[in-house]
């Protein structure tokens, strides 16, 4: 289910999947560089403290062999419940929600912008609704891939 409203990108997913690995996927490098960014995109992290104030810095790599510095710091952390970052450049405010389903994770994502033009030029101008929606395809293979293995 996708809802936008005039400067919000909201998407809630269901994973097969239980809370503690969603909040892992979420919170450790060694897993958020494997599903992170658009299709086709790679990243790297210069930086990732999950805590409140601290920084997460990552570069995304484009298909088109373009570098996408991204820099946030975290707002508000609670495990296996929240996480809220701000980011920088362009300038928007992410909430993550995890909710137990039984053997299922709830994660409700939006991103807020300052304004309904910034939502505009982020959102329509750099397709930023698809790319969301390609970063949760990324995710939900990745978990299928961890639940086959031992080394999550």
């Amino acid at each position: 289910m996708n809802t936008t409203s005039i400067k919000e990108l909201r998407t809630i997913t269901t994973f097969d999947a239980p809370i503690e690995l969603l909040w892992k996927v979420w919170t450790e490098p060694k897993h958020i560089v494997n599903w992170w960014g658009p299709a086709g995109f790679t990243s790297i992290i210069q930086v990732m403290d999950v805590q409140e104030e601290g920084e997460w810095r990552l570069t995304m790599h484009g298909p088109d062999g373009k570098n996408y510095p991204n820099r946030s710091i975290y707002l508000e952390i609670i495990p296996y419940h929240k996480i809220v970052f701000e980011h920088f450049n362009p300038h928007f405010t992410t909430t993550v929600f995890f909710e137990e389903k039984g053997d299922e994770t709830q994660v409700d994502w939006s991103m807020l912008f300052d304004t309904p033009e910034m939502y505009d030029i982020v959102v329509k101008a750099h397709k930023a609704d698809e790319g969301q929606k390609q970063n949760i395809e990324r995710l939900a293979r990745y978990l299928k891939v961890l639940l086959g293995s031992s080394l999550n």
